[in-house]
């Protein structure tokens, strides 16, 4: 296929213009957030100092303000050209020692996270690889909840707990610094256990495709070994998840703030964000860049190996298909979960979320507060109940949002594949950063924050489905007997792509809920006394050893509405309007040519 081989200028130089337009938002972002920049590099140098006109005339004077941001943006590009990122504005320092610094930090801590994040997807799907080589799969199998439990809970409150406990309490890792192999183990450990559970999840969506191909059944009749099976099972589906994989990268690099923060590492996502903070030009635009050009290698290297690992087959549509393994079995647990999250937020509506007792602060649960109370007195589950209405109404609107811009741009790879790699570079609080100073603050700042980068893990995983499924067989028998583009799409690639990207949309859910009141906890939008999730995990962790429940309810809110995404997204079957059907009254067209292994699998069950 020419679309696998042929990397065109056009798509280069599109990949270059979105990296310089990034750099560009980032070079105008003292300017954007409408503060003056001498001020707040004042502010980081001496707090104390009084800033008066003097002071902040020789500030601009020193660093150059006053002959505006595009000459800056210039005077910093024509630098890089020769080697030199230029010096920070707070410290005075060389910037890129630093940065290359707190890249090889990261990447270290990445390369560690992401081997527990493998060995979190092995346990995830584990049952799946040893009951699929046997046949014992009922519908769609999935490995129960406690992936959706370590994939909802964020990586600052496991971070937290890991450093409270094993740290402090059992010491029996460090907790804090950065000085050798034995304090890398609790933040890699924080890192990787919930992108590990996600990916599990993604791995064991398509395994029973896998196993309910031809050529498992097959070696199954034969005697091959079982975990040969399993062994090629796991070949034949990774490469639809190696773009994915090559985003978590990133996303663990530049998105690690909070564990950075929790454990006292110097990498380059806490670089990055303590200068988009203290407006430290120079730092933030080369750790952005740092971030762009780790987000591209990643990308393209991921991209290659899930060509390479595909082989002959993906180039001459000779793939069987993977989405036609046997219906989504029905399941009780989304009616559980979701009655359980329902009953929180209905008792929940008679309390007030505000009221405040200083007599009754970090109360133990009881019949009066039965989620107990926090510093100030306020009751908990009110809190919760109360967070729970606003919070998840608007992830479940960005979600939507991710889902459809996500498919659409996933079926426009050429166009999408530079724009997600330059997006998922970004964490989302930098994106934060960047709409704030666009828009300002406000209520809606994080919404459009997260929004703005949570169709990327989508598009990709589209984008690999698709390229997978545009190989197979039966399609290429469908294009052989005359069927259009408009006909393809329809009936066999959306048919295809949809449920398993729909099922990834809500896995990720309650990572959208949590990186909205992240980015509130952090200014950039709803405000304490606000009730969101994220509020609540922040404002409870100082008091974690002395009233645990204030951390623990939230955070157990949180596990159950990934609970409750995990099992809804087990049984996201194929829409409808979407289905192919056949009509006995008329004659075979394109449109009914069904993949060989669904016919197999017909036969096979009439035969049973």
């Amino acid at each position: 296929m020419r679309s696998l081989t042929r990397t065109g200028g056009p798509a280069l130089l599109w990949r270059v213009a979105i990296a310089a337009a990034l750099l560009c938002a980032i070079g105008l972002l003292p300017w954007l957030s409408r503060t003056d920049p001498a001020l707040t590099v004042l502010k980081a140098r001496a707090a104390e100092r009084t800033p008066t006109p003097e002071v902040l005339a020789s500030i601009r004077a020193e660093l150059g303000l006053d002959e505006g941001p595009l000459h800056l943006l210039g005077q910093w590009t024509d630098g890089l050209l020769h080697g030199d990122a230029g010096r920070s504005w707070i410290s005075g320092e060389a910037v890129l020692p630093s940065v290359v610094q707190s890249l090889g930090v990261s990447l270290l801590l990445m390369s560690v996270a992401l081997v527990v994040a493998v060995v979190t997807a092995g346990a995830v799907c584990a049952r799946t690889l040893w009951l699929g080589p046997r046949r014992r799969l009922a519908g769609r199998h999935h490995s129960g909840g406690g992936a959706a439990v370590l994939a909802a809970l964020p990586e600052f409150l496991i971070a937290s707990v890991l450093a409270t406990v094993v740290g402090v309490h059992l010491g029996l890792l460090p907790a804090l610094g950065w000085y050798g192999p034995q304090w890398m183990v609790l933040p890699a450990v924080s890192l990787g256990l919930p992108a590990g559970a996600l990916l599990g999840r993604l791995l064991d969506d398509l395994l029973p495709g896998a196993f309910a191909e031809p050529w498992a059944r097959a070696a199954a009749a034969r005697g091959i070994p079982s975990g040969r099976i399993a062994w090629q099972a796991l070949r034949r589906c990774v490469p639809g998840l190696l773009p994915n994989l090559g985003l978590f990268l990133v996303g663990l690099t530049g998105g690690a703030v909070a564990v950075e923060q929790i454990f006292d590492i110097p990498g380059l996502g806490r670089s990055t964000l303590q200068a988009a903070v203290a407006q430290d030009l120079p730092v933030l635009q080369a750790g952005a860049l740092a971030l762009v050009l780790l987000a591209a290698v990643a990308g393209g290297l991921f991209r290659l190996a899930a060509r390479l690992t595909s082989g002959p087959a993906l180039r001459d549509g000779a793939l069987p298909t993977l989405h036609s393994p046997a219906p989504p079995a029905p399941s009780r647990l989304p009616f559980l979960y979701g009655g359980v999250l329902l009953g929180i937020i209905l008792l929940s509506l008679t309390r007030d979320p505000l009221a405040l007792d200083t007599a009754a602060r970090l109360q133990a649960p009881s019949w009066a507060h039965p989620f107990g109370t926090d510093a100030l007195g306020r009751d908990v589950l009110a809190r919760v109940g109360h967070g729970a209405l606003h919070t998840l109404a608007l992830a479940l609107g960005i979600s939507a949002f991710a889902l459809v811009a996500g498919v659409l741009l996933g079926l426009l790879p050429r166009f999408s594949g530079p724009l997600l790699d330059t997006l998922n570079a970004l964490p989302p609080t930098l994106a934060g950063l960047l709409v704030t100073g666009v828009a300002g603050s406000g209520a809606a700042t994080p919404a459009i924050a997260v929004a703005a980068v949570a169709w990327v893990p989508l598009s990709a995983h589209t984008a690999a489905l698709l390229l997978q499924e545009r190989a197979t067989l039966h399609l290429a028998a469908t294009r052989s007997l005359g069927a259009g583009r408009r006909h393809r799409l329809r009936r066999h690639l959306l048919p295809a792509v949809l449920p398993p990207v729909t099922r990834h949309a809500l896995l990720r859910l309650p990572g959208v809920a949590l990186a909205l009141a992240a980015l509130g906890f952090l200014g950039l939008g709803a405000q304490p006394p606000s009730p969101e999730w994220g509020l609540l995990l922040a404002e409870s962790q100082p008091y974690a050893e002395r009233a645990p429940w204030a951390l623990l309810a939230p955070a157990a809110a949180l596990a159950l509405l990934g609970a409750l995404a995990v099992t809804a997204a087990g049984g996201v079957p194929v829409p409808r309007w979407l289905r192919r059907r056949r009509r006995p009254d008329r004659a075979l067209t394109a449109g009914d040519v069904r993949p060989p292994e669904r016919e197999l699998s017909t036969a096979g069950a009439a035969a049973r």
